[in-house]
């Protein structure tokens, strides 16, 4: 290749290359007029660089700069701001919890034995105190009997004992002593009887009823499931920073997932002592009430609660700034900018909730600060100029 096309090529690649620095690199124009690049060229690489800056900026020498640093002073960047509002976090709290019987109770033999009746059938309503089901008590009913009739024998030669001068002390108390054995005789097989009856501790509605008479049943054989369901509690897990915010007695609204749009209302029952070190979240419990009986346990409830929260200052996403230092927000003081640090609380989609020294309706930069500096004068977008009506 000869060497005119050569300085041709080279030249148009550079001019390439300058107009893409221009475009997108931040100060480049100053950097080529700096280097003595024709400030004609640079306009025609990139339109939109503002000409009264440029023109404002001699390409090189100490003077240059300093005329230049008085240009930037003298020229009035223009910036878009937003008010500053106000927005509220942690006032809601949502969460899925896990319903059961007020009281609940699983219904077992006292003793081993075979089943000779049940008294209930499944869903029934059942009484504290009502007999479920019996086993088998024909000996226990003979050993009450036998029992019965040592007590009357004993009680008679006390009785006969006590009326003979003949009977020395010690044989009156030995025979009071027979009596007394025999009573206890009696309550051990009167209480061996009561345990052949199976018993419903409390009231509730009976489930399926597991055992069929003739089964042979232990102490550890279910035999009915009782569950009163006039209230349903609703265990969930809430986030540790609500842990002070909950209450016992606090309102709480629910919604049964199976019933899609039915409201119910209760409040906190109880609240648990101590925050789970692994998912750093407290169990709460809430009692809602069910006097329609149409809940049950073991239905999946979404659970809310209202708070009154925390109020924080709410800006534009795009007025953030980060530098080495941290977050920060530029604050338009009169016609100058004004740097305020802040720390990002909360983001929504909508505008970002900061911890900072901003009131409600204080005017922030959200656009056009990549020239902002403190002490820079401004002009608002949209703003009307001095002097006019």
């Amino acid at each position: 290749m000869k060497v005119w096309k050569q300085i041709v090529l080279g030249v148009a690649v550079l001019a390439v290359s300058a107009g893409i620095a221009v475009r997108f690199v931040p100060g480049a124009d100053r950097v080529l007029l700096n280097a003595g690049l024709p400030q004609g060229l640079i306009s025609i690489l990139a339109p939109a660089i503002d000409s009264e800056a440029m023109a404002a900026t001699p390409p090189q020498g100490g003077q240059g700069q300093a005329a230049q640093g008085g240009a930037r002073r003298g020229a009035a960047v223009l910036v878009t701001t937003a008010p500053v509002a106000t927005g509220i976090v942690n006032d809601k709290l949502e969460a899925i919890g896990d319903g059961q019987a007020i009281k609940s109770v699983t219904v077992m033999p006292a003793v081993s034995g075979a089943l000779a009746s049940v008294e209930i059938e499944s869903g029934a309503k059942v009484e504290a105190g009502t007999i479920v089901a019996r086993l088998d008590d024909a000996s226990e009913k003979i050993a009450v009997s036998s029992a019965k009739l040592a007590l009357a024998a004993a009680e008679e030669k006390a009785a006969r004992y006590k009326g003979l001068q003949s009977v020395t002390r010690v044989e009156r108390d030995d025979a009071q002593r027979a009596v007394d054995e025999a009573k206890l005789a009696l309550d051990t097989a009167e209480l061996n009887l009561k345990r052949r009856a199976i018993i419903a501790p409390i009231s509730g509605i009976a489930g399926i009823v597991a055992v069929n008479p003739g089964d042979n049943v232990t102490t550890q054989t279910e035999v009915v499931a009782l569950d009163d369901r006039s209230e349903i509690l609703v265990d969930f897990w809430v986030p540790e920073r609500f842990a002070s915010a909950i209450k016992v007695g606090a309102p709480v609204d629910a919604s049964a997932i199976a019933r899609p749009g039915k409201p119910y209302t209760g409040t906190v029952a109880a609240i648990d002592s101590r925050i789970d070190s692994a998912s750093r979240t407290i169990r709460v419990r809430a009692q809602i009430p069910n006097a329609d009986d149409e809940l049950r346990a073991g239905m999946s409830f979404t659970v809310s609660m209202k708070f009154s929260g925390e109020t924080y200052p709410a800006i534009d996403p795009l007025s953030v700034q980060w530098d080495s230092k941290g977050s920060y927000v530029w604050r338009l003081n009169k016609d100058k900018a004004e740097r305020v640090p802040v720390r990002i609380v909360q983001r929504n989609p909508e505008n970002v909730l900061v911890e900072g020294e901003l009131k409600e309706g204080e005017p922030v930069i959200s656009e056009g600060m990549q020239r902002v500096r403190p002490g820079v004068q401004l002009t608002v977008a949209g703003a009307k100029a001095a002097g006019q009506s």
